[in-house]
Protein backbone atom coordinates (compact mmCIF):
# COMPACT_ATOMS: atom_id res chain seq x y z
CA UNK A 1 0.00 0.00 0.00
CA UNK A 2 0.93 3.63 -0.95
CA UNK A 3 4.25 2.01 -3.39
CA UNK A 4 5.69 5.02 -5.10
CA UNK A 5 6.06 3.26 -8.91
CA UNK A 6 5.83 6.28 -10.67
CA UNK A 7 7.36 5.51 -14.18
CA UNK A 8 7.12 1.23 -13.77
CA UNK A 9 7.76 -0.93 -16.32
CA UNK A 10 4.58 -3.17 -15.34
CA UNK A 11 3.40 -4.27 -18.83
CA UNK A 12 2.61 -8.05 -18.83
CA UNK A 13 2.68 -8.11 -15.29
CA UNK A 14 0.26 -10.34 -13.12
CA UNK A 15 -0.92 -8.24 -10.55
CA UNK A 16 -4.78 -10.75 -9.41
CA UNK A 17 -5.85 -9.67 -6.02
CA UNK A 18 -2.70 -6.98 -4.93
CA UNK A 19 -3.42 -4.20 -2.62
CA UNK A 20 -2.13 -1.09 -4.27
CA UNK A 21 -4.45 1.07 -1.97
CA UNK A 22 -3.06 4.53 -2.32
CA UNK A 23 0.06 3.54 -4.94
CA UNK A 24 1.81 6.06 -7.06
CA UNK A 25 1.43 5.03 -10.60
CA UNK A 26 1.60 7.99 -12.40
CA UNK A 27 3.16 7.45 -15.51
CA UNK A 28 3.63 3.86 -15.40
CA UNK A 29 3.26 1.24 -18.29
CA UNK A 30 0.68 -0.90 -17.39
CA UNK A 31 0.12 -2.86 -20.85
CA UNK A 32 -1.92 -5.61 -20.92
CA UNK A 33 -1.45 -6.34 -16.88
CA UNK A 34 -3.69 -8.32 -15.16
CA UNK A 35 -5.29 -6.01 -12.32
CA UNK A 36 -8.11 -8.69 -11.75
CA UNK A 37 -9.91 -8.43 -8.15
CA UNK A 38 -6.98 -5.86 -7.20
CA UNK A 39 -7.51 -2.78 -4.63
CA UNK A 40 -6.08 0.31 -6.12
CA UNK A 41 -8.78 2.48 -3.66
CA UNK A 42 -7.25 6.48 -3.70
CA UNK A 43 -4.36 4.81 -6.03
CA UNK A 44 -2.87 7.80 -8.22
CA UNK A 45 -2.89 6.76 -11.94
CA UNK A 46 -2.26 9.78 -13.81
CA UNK A 47 -1.17 9.45 -17.57
CA UNK A 48 -0.55 6.00 -16.97
CA UNK A 49 -0.62 3.38 -20.19
CA UNK A 50 -3.40 0.75 -18.98
CA UNK A 51 -3.94 -0.65 -23.16
CA UNK A 52 -5.26 -3.36 -23.10
CA UNK A 53 -5.43 -4.03 -19.51
CA UNK A 54 -7.49 -6.59 -17.61
CA UNK A 55 -8.55 -5.01 -14.62
CA UNK A 56 -11.80 -6.89 -13.96
CA UNK A 57 -13.55 -6.77 -10.42
CA UNK A 58 -10.99 -3.99 -9.19
CA UNK A 59 -11.44 -1.99 -6.74
CA UNK A 60 -10.90 1.95 -8.25
CA UNK A 61 -13.14 3.98 -5.80
CA UNK A 62 -11.62 7.20 -5.64
CA UNK A 63 -8.73 6.98 -7.90
CA UNK A 64 -7.10 9.59 -10.62
CA UNK A 65 -6.94 8.62 -13.81
CA UNK A 66 -6.27 11.95 -15.13
CA UNK A 67 -5.45 11.68 -18.98
CA UNK A 68 -4.48 8.19 -19.00
CA UNK A 69 -4.94 5.71 -21.65
CA UNK A 70 -7.53 3.41 -20.48
CA UNK A 71 -8.06 2.09 -24.61
CA UNK A 72 -9.45 -1.73 -24.81
CA UNK A 73 -9.30 -2.21 -21.13
CA UNK A 74 -11.00 -4.42 -19.71
CA UNK A 75 -13.16 -3.06 -16.42
CA UNK A 76 -15.73 -5.08 -16.53
CA UNK A 77 -17.47 -4.92 -12.95
CA UNK A 78 -15.33 -2.81 -11.66
CA UNK A 79 -16.28 -0.32 -8.72
CA UNK A 80 -14.78 3.30 -10.39
CA UNK A 81 -16.83 5.07 -7.63
CA UNK A 82 -15.71 8.83 -7.43
CA UNK A 83 -12.74 8.04 -9.71
CA UNK A 84 -11.49 11.03 -11.98
CA UNK A 85 -11.08 9.84 -15.25
CA UNK A 86 -10.63 13.55 -16.79
CA UNK A 87 -9.63 13.52 -20.18
CA UNK A 88 -8.81 9.65 -20.18
CA UNK A 89 -8.92 7.74 -23.35
CA UNK A 90 -11.29 4.52 -22.79
CA UNK A 91 -11.49 4.64 -26.66
CA UNK A 92 -13.52 0.64 -27.00
CA UNK A 93 -12.85 -0.06 -23.08
CA UNK A 94 -15.07 -2.71 -21.46
CA UNK A 95 -16.82 -1.40 -18.73
CA UNK A 96 -20.20 -3.61 -18.51
CA UNK A 97 -22.13 -3.26 -15.21
CA UNK A 98 -19.08 -1.20 -13.75
CA UNK A 99 -20.08 0.94 -11.13
CA UNK A 100 -18.85 4.84 -12.10
CA UNK A 101 -21.35 6.75 -9.89
CA UNK A 102 -20.10 10.04 -9.49
CA UNK A 103 -17.16 9.34 -11.34
CA UNK A 104 -15.93 12.40 -13.19
CA UNK A 105 -15.35 12.04 -16.92
CA UNK A 106 -15.28 15.48 -18.10
CA UNK A 107 -13.85 15.72 -21.75
CA UNK A 108 -13.41 11.51 -21.44
CA UNK A 109 -13.11 9.76 -24.46
CA UNK A 110 -15.51 6.34 -24.86
CA UNK A 111 -16.04 6.59 -27.95
CA UNK A 112 -16.70 2.59 -29.08
CA UNK A 113 -17.16 1.72 -25.77
CA UNK A 114 -19.10 -0.34 -24.10
CA UNK A 115 -21.00 0.53 -21.13
CA UNK A 116 -24.20 -1.68 -21.01
CA UNK A 117 -25.70 -2.04 -17.36
CA UNK A 118 -23.07 0.14 -16.25
CA UNK A 119 -24.13 2.97 -13.27
CA UNK A 120 -23.29 6.60 -14.12
CA UNK A 121 -25.84 7.88 -11.54
CA UNK A 122 -24.42 11.65 -10.76
CA UNK A 123 -21.68 11.18 -13.24
CA UNK A 124 -20.15 14.31 -14.70
CA UNK A 125 -19.39 13.45 -18.59
CA UNK A 126 -19.52 17.24 -19.61
CA UNK A 127 -17.80 17.43 -23.25
CA UNK A 128 -17.32 13.41 -23.15
CA UNK A 129 -17.06 11.58 -26.75
CA UNK A 130 -19.24 8.69 -25.83
CA UNK A 131 -19.59 8.63 -30.33
CA UNK A 132 -20.99 4.76 -30.90
CA UNK A 133 -20.98 3.90 -27.13
CA UNK A 134 -23.00 0.95 -25.96
CA UNK A 135 -25.18 2.12 -22.74
CA UNK A 136 -27.72 -0.09 -23.06
CA UNK A 137 -29.71 -0.18 -19.82
CA UNK A 138 -27.07 2.25 -18.34
CA UNK A 139 -28.12 3.86 -15.63
CA UNK A 140 -27.48 7.82 -16.12
CA UNK A 141 -29.55 9.35 -13.32
CA UNK A 142 -28.68 12.44 -12.79
CA UNK A 143 -25.75 12.38 -15.34
CA UNK A 144 -24.20 15.65 -16.06
CA UNK A 145 -23.94 15.13 -20.49
CA UNK A 146 -24.08 18.51 -21.12
CA UNK A 147 -22.13 19.42 -24.53
CA UNK A 148 -21.40 15.33 -24.91
CA UNK A 149 -21.21 13.65 -27.96
CA UNK A 150 -23.64 10.87 -28.46
CA UNK A 151 -23.99 10.39 -32.29
CA UNK A 152 -25.01 6.99 -32.75
CA UNK A 153 -24.59 6.03 -29.63
CA UNK A 154 -26.32 3.42 -28.32
CA UNK A 155 -29.15 4.17 -25.31
CA UNK A 156 -31.80 1.39 -25.70
CA UNK A 157 -33.84 0.83 -22.13
CA UNK A 158 -31.45 3.37 -20.54
CA UNK A 159 -32.01 5.14 -17.85
CA UNK A 160 -31.86 9.57 -18.22
CA UNK A 161 -33.79 10.46 -15.61
CA UNK A 162 -32.91 13.83 -14.33
CA UNK A 163 -29.69 13.95 -17.25
CA UNK A 164 -28.90 16.81 -18.16
CA UNK A 165 -28.31 16.88 -22.11
CA UNK A 166 -28.39 20.23 -22.61
CA UNK A 167 -26.17 21.02 -25.80
CA UNK A 168 -25.37 17.33 -26.17
CA UNK A 169 -25.39 15.56 -29.83
CA UNK A 170 -27.54 12.90 -30.27
CA UNK A 171 -27.52 12.58 -33.49
CA UNK A 172 -28.80 8.92 -35.03
CA UNK A 173 -28.53 7.87 -30.89
CA UNK A 174 -31.01 5.23 -30.33
CA UNK A 175 -33.22 5.99 -27.71
CA UNK A 176 -35.78 3.13 -27.97
CA UNK A 177 -37.18 2.36 -24.48
CA UNK A 178 -34.92 4.85 -22.72
CA UNK A 179 -36.33 6.83 -19.29
CA UNK A 180 -36.23 10.05 -20.25
CA UNK A 181 -38.47 11.33 -17.12
CA UNK A 182 -37.15 15.21 -16.58
CA UNK A 183 -34.17 14.47 -17.98
CA UNK A 184 -33.20 18.39 -20.09
CA UNK A 185 -32.48 18.59 -23.93
CA UNK A 186 -32.06 22.19 -24.21
CA UNK A 187 -30.24 22.98 -27.34
CA UNK A 188 -29.68 19.07 -27.93
CA UNK A 189 -28.61 18.06 -31.56
CA UNK A 190 -31.45 14.75 -31.61
CA UNK A 191 -31.49 14.65 -35.35
CA UNK A 192 -32.67 11.37 -36.28
CA UNK A 193 -32.51 10.07 -32.28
Amino acid sequence: TNADLNYADLANAHLQYADLTGANLNYADLTNADLQYADLTNAYLNEANLADAIVIYADLKYSTFYRANLSNAYLYDSDLTNANLYDADLTGAYLEHSDLTNAYLYDANLADAYLDYADLTGADLRYADLTNAKLGYADLTNADLRYADLSDAYLEDADLTNADLEDADLTNANLNYADLTNADFQDADLEDA
